[in-house]
């Protein structure tokens, strides 16, 4: 139950108790009339003891000194009800059952015993039990109405379940939580139809809501009524042209119908918004690399509409989508731009790193390459690869000495890994070469060979 407020209520409710206890003036062997205003002096401090030691977690002196209590007066409920507490602390769900049953039995609409033996109940997966109970709970709070269409559900009492979350939609409107219950029992009955009649009969209702014609449009997709989610989406559009999320939906219509020019103002939309999530700007980006390569006479209008995404409005996956499409196309300098771009929004992310030095080295661009992978190795000094990277680039710009102390370092990370290991010593090799030491680059020669012969 989500209305927890009761055990702040209870706890007040057991300071009144007390001071009630305190002020009185008691006869000892006098009975506590029913509204705990009399209670003796050994009453009391066991009491006192039991929320004690339950505070501590003590649960097991809490039940002693509750039972001590109820030795010496069983007619007050409080005490049951703190026993039933105690007894769910320790799992012990039989003796707690009887327990706060024993409270209901002597106030039979208290809202927080029935919600404690509720708690109890759906603890053990008693769901049947469980029902039975927020039945009676129902009349308290609405969250009680929406765990027992949840309670439904799990009894895959599906009928009853939708009459609930209807009562409760007509009664409170629709939200997000009891949507995605809803659409739990659609999907595990199949009912596809009367899902998108209640998606439809909201939009009628409510023609303004825009949730409402975004949940109509994902259904009629997915249940391939394409024509009928393009229409709703157009219609949502006469009636918000603000609207930004209608475009995630357009501008696949759009490209269906290859009509990129409208597709174009959709993506360009759905690129330059705030409110869309990175996650779903890349969906967009797949989807134009997709086409593009099946159309490529569209390329520049990828061009075009990949300028729209910035550090502000995607994410590094975005960019790495981008970064790909360029590489595919053996564009290595925008693929630099947009990698670069990714390693804005993850720079801890090793593997844009080495594609970005990798490329500086494919476009014979050494001195970016040494500075970046000399860097890189700062962060990750047991990736052998840079190791590598950098020895390639100390010997394309003649600091052959330099090449070697990386590459001799970078073998010790080397794990069974015969091909780097091989370019490893290639590498070695052209470093004493050029340093005029022909004996020692022949010794590293002979190595990488040997380990390029297949076994």
């Amino acid at each position: 139950m989500k209305n927890k407020i009761h055990y702040i209520l209870l706890f007040i409710f057991g300071l009144l108790l007390f001071s009630q206890a305190t002020s009185a003036q008691v006869d000892s062997k006098a009975k506590p009339d029913d509204d705990l205003g009399n209670v003796t002096d050994e009453f009391q401090e066991l009491f006192y003891e039991a929320l004690q030691q339950k505070a501590i977690e003590n649960y097991d002196k809490a039940i002693v000194a509750l039972q001590k209590c109820i030795a010496i007066d069983d007619s007050e409920s409080i005490l049951y009800f703190e026993l039933g507490k105690n007894y769910n602390k320790l799992i012990n769900y039989g003796s707690a059952e009887d327990a706060l049953k024993k409270a209901i039995s002597i106030v039979p609409d208290n809202e927080w015993y029935l919600d404690e033996l509720y708690e109890s109940y759906a603890q053990q997966k008693e769901y049947s039990k469980a029902i039975k109970t927020i039945k009676q709970l129902v009349k308290y709070h609405p969250d009680y109405k929406e765990d027992l269409a949840a309670l439904y559900v799990k009894t895959k009492n599906y009928k009853e379940a939708l009459k609930v979350l209807d009562d409760l939609d007509q009664e409170l409107g629709v939200t997000d939580v009891r949507d995605r219950l809803r659409n739990q029992i659609y999907n595990a009955t199949g009912q596809k139809k009367q899902q998108i009649k209640n998606l439809e009969d909201r939009v009628d209702n409510n023609p303004d809501a825009e949730k409402n014609y975004l949940a109509l449009i994902f259904r009629y997709s997915e249940n391939n009524e394409n024509k009928k989610a393009f229409e709703t989406a157009k219609k949502l559009l006469e009636i918000k042209p603000e609207s930004q999320l209608v475009h995630l939906a357009l501008y696949k219509f759009y490209l269906e119908e290859d009509n990129v020019t409208m597709a174009k103002q959709s993506m360009k939309v759905v690129l330059s918004s705030k409110q869309i999530k990175p996650e779903a700007k890349l969906k967009v980006i797949k989807d134009f690399v997709s086409f593009v390569s099946k159309n490529p006479e569209y390329e520049k209008d990828l061009v075009e509409i990949t300028t729209l995404v910035t550090e502000d409005t995607a994410d590094a996956k975005t960019f790495v989508e981008i970064a790909e499409y360029y590489l595919e196309k053996n564009n290595k300098v925008k693929a630099i731009e947009y990698y670069t771009k990714a390693q804005a929004q993850e720079p801890e992310n090793f593997g844009i790193l080495r594609n970005i030095i990798l490329l500086h080295i494919d476009l014979n661009e050494f001195e970016q390459a040494e500075q970046k992978s000399t860097l890189g190795l700062e962060k990750y000094p047991s990736q052998p690869v840079l190791y590598l990277i950098n020895g390639v680039a100390f010997n394309q710009l003649s600091q052959h000495k330099q090449a070697i102390q990386s590459l001799e370092i970078g073998l010790d990370y080397i794990i069974e890994d015969n091909k780097m290991e091989a370019d490893f010593y290639k590498q070695l090799s052209k470093a004493y070469k050029g340093l005029n030491n022909l004996a020692k680059a022949k010794t590293f020669s002979d190595k990488a060979k040997k380990l390029e012969i297949p076994n």
